[in-house]
């Protein structure tokens, strides 16, 4: 281990670069897609822009500081500021998990989608791991317009569908942002194998008493 991963932020880098080669080994993200992110004491690791997750070298993650400037580390992923909205809306946020994996993208194509909760609770875990999912209108990959438009979605909800494009979600660490990013890619595929099946997804009741944890 060389002198940038000593210290408080090797646990970090290394659980940041397994994940991002668990998910691409699993499918969840194909060739240079999608974005990891973690807080440390001083800032935030962010996977670099235009690197597969499943050859992440956690000596060169990007390094980014408590104002949201790179100061280490390569050149962060162009979706950085989605990132630092999700972190400085959710105070509570610890790592964060972008995918562009093939059911939730397939999703966030299709036309009629209730931007309020765009997938319903099929599932107990759905509603527990994720929650009230919206939906975001499209704008072009790191459009810093994105960031605009996610602001005040980001203080209520962890989990965000962008249209055309995929699902972000934060958690209070990196492993709890990945499970609920995963519950979220079963469920879509769910979403999508019941159209046109009558379908009874979960009452606000049944949510609420989960959320009370019954």
């Amino acid at each position: 281990m060389n002198l940038i991963t000593k210290g408080h932020e090797a646990r970090p880098r290394e659980r940041l670069a397994a994940l991002g080669a668990s998910l691409f080994a699993r499918g969840l993200t194909t060739g240079t897609s999608g974005n990891l992110s973690v807080r440390v004491s001083d800032g935030w690791l962010m996977t670099p822009t235009n690197v597969s997750l499943g050859t992440l070298d956690p000596d060169r993650l990007s390094k980014l500081d408590e104002n949201g400037r790179h100061v280490g580390g390569d050149r962060p992923t162009k979706e950085s500021l989605l990132h630092l909205v999700l972190y400085r809306q959710r105070r509570d946020a610890g790592g964060i998990v972008h995918l562009h994996s093939t059911y939730a993208a397939a999703v966030s194509c299709m036309d009629g989608l209730d931007p309020a909760g765009c997938v319903p609770p099929l599932t107990a875990y759905f509603a527990m791991r994720v929650g009230r999912l919206p939906l975001v209108p499209y704008h072009r990959p790191g459009d810093p317009a994105l960031a605009t438009a996610i602001y005040d979605l980001a203080a209520r909800y962890h989990a965000i569908l962008l249209a055309n494009h995929g699902p972000i979600v934060s958690g209070t660490t990196l492993d709890s942002a990945a499970a609920a990013i995963e519950e979220l890619e079963e469920t879509a595929k769910l979403f999508l194998l019941l159209r046109g099946i009558p379908t009874r997804p979960l009452s606000d009741q049944e949510v609420s008493q989960l959320d009370r944890g019954h």
